[in-house]
């Protein structure tokens, strides 16, 4: 009699195609902050304001709901080889990227070039997610946080090639980082196959998004992940502004908060993948827990600091790098496990939609308090999302659905 796990791959074949496909998410995902990185070169040129350039970030937002909504609703990624679905989605957001200054775009129109940017990137992310969880079963937490590390890594990289290619410029920059998604394109294509876990995947059903909020454990998860994000791409969207401004008082060489500011971002990526390790064997819950209270913490703390404490600083703002995404994957795997499989699709989907749709009032909030006050209380409001975030997910680990988390560890 054939044994059907005689066909399964071997670990290091298995590991070999996760951290190739998290290289390429790497390299891809710098397109996500690569105008980011560089604003207070466009406030210059430009002559933007930092409410303005908040719609450099915000516009991606936007067009990655629009795009992660459309591409569930069309199955792109079964009606075509999601492989092929990532390359594509990947190489068009490299073209629109250089084209920003290739032709010598404006405020106006770099805004809706980024709004595409943003779908193509909803081809990329989600799509590279379900390739990963094909290739994984017990230790799913674990390739979901690689492939988010890879996520933080990737969106921390425009900083660092901000420092590489001159602080001033941001025209290399934006080469650079369509230059670094086109290989990421070619990688993703050549390594994105399907794995041995693959399943027939449901059809996206609009009537079921409701279930996100009804259904008790899928609001209390999803309660908690929207949490984490209101606090999330406000602090990776200014971070960067804040290492600047304290910097700058300090006397600190302009390349230093580029550079501060990659690894503070980058530091998401060993935190992703410690609790995804940690929470296939602690469990879920506690894990998002421990990570938000702490990401909390320093969010409150850290505008207090004196100004010109800049190694405090830095070493704050690096354990708040490190813990603000080391959730991330979490949710995702919680919901997984949560939802019954005819309508998992449908409840990730809806997830990743709610929660990049809540970015949009942190990340235009944070200037706007800055501009009439001061960055104690810009990023003291980002803890309310991770205070929130933490009594949603006790309240799920106390339920008896905490039993369906992370084989039984809740």
């Amino acid at each position: 009699m054939h044994d059907p796990s005689s066909s399964l791959p071997d670990t290091f074949a298995r590991w070999r195609v996760i951290l190739l496909l998290a290289a390429a998410e790497l390299l891809v995902l710098g397109l996500w902050f690569s105008a980011s990185a560089v604003v207070p070169a466009l406030e210059r040129d430009w002559g933007i304001t930092g409410g303005q350039a908040s719609w450099l970030t915000m516009a991606v937002q936007l067009g990655f709901v629009g795009g992660a909504l459309l591409s569930a609703l069309f199955n792109l990624a079964d009606v075509w080889p999601a492989r092929a679905v990532f390359a594509c989605g990947a190489l068009a957001g490299a073209v629109l990227t250089a084209a920003i200054p290739l032709l010598r775009l404006g405020f106006h129109a770099t805004v809706v070039v980024r709004l595409v940017i943003g779908a193509t990137l909803a081809l990329v992310y989600p799509v590279g997610m379900k390739i990963m969880a094909t290739w994984t079963k017990e230790d799913r937490g674990l390739g979901l946080g690689v492939l988010v590390g890879a996520l933080t890594v990737g969106s921390a990289a425009p900083h660092l090639l901000r420092a590489v290619g001159g602080v001033g410029a941001w025209r290399p920059v934006l080469y650079l980082a369509a230059a670094l998604a086109a290989v990421g394109a070619v990688l993703g294509g050549a390594v994105g196959s399907l794995g041995p876990y693959r399943s027939a995947a449901p059809r996206f059903r609009w009537r079921l998004m409701g279930h996100a909020v009804t259904v008790r454990p899928m609001r209390l998860a999803n309660l908690g992940y929207l949490g984490h994000m209101w606090e999330l791409y406000a602090m990776w969207t200014w971070i960067p502004a804040f290492l600047a401004a304290r910097y700058a008082t300090a006397g600190w060489p302009e390349r230093s908060a580029p550079v501060a500011a990659f690894a503070v971002i980058a530091a998401g990526g060993l935190g992703s993948v410690a609790a995804g390790y940690v929470a296939d064997r602690w469990g879920r819950t506690r894990t998002t827990i421990a990570s938000m209270v702490t990401s909390g913490a320093c969010a409150l703390g850290i505008g207090f600091l004196p100004q010109g404490w800049s190694v405090a600083i830095t070493a704050v703002a690096l354990l708040w790098g490190f813990a603000i995404v080391a959730d991330s994957a979490q949710f995702s795997s919680a919901v997984s496990e949560l939802a019954e499989p005819e309508y998992m699709g449908t409840m990730l989907t809806t997830q990743t939609a709610m929660g990049f749709l809540v970015t949009l009032g942190s990340i235009r909030l944070v200037p706007a308090i800055v501009a009439h006050g001061d960055w104690r209380w810009a990023f003291g409001m980002l803890a309310v999302g991770p205070a929130v975030g933490s009594w949603a997910m006790w309240r799920l680990k106390q339920s008896p659905d905490a039993a369906r988390l992370a084989n039984g560890r809740g």
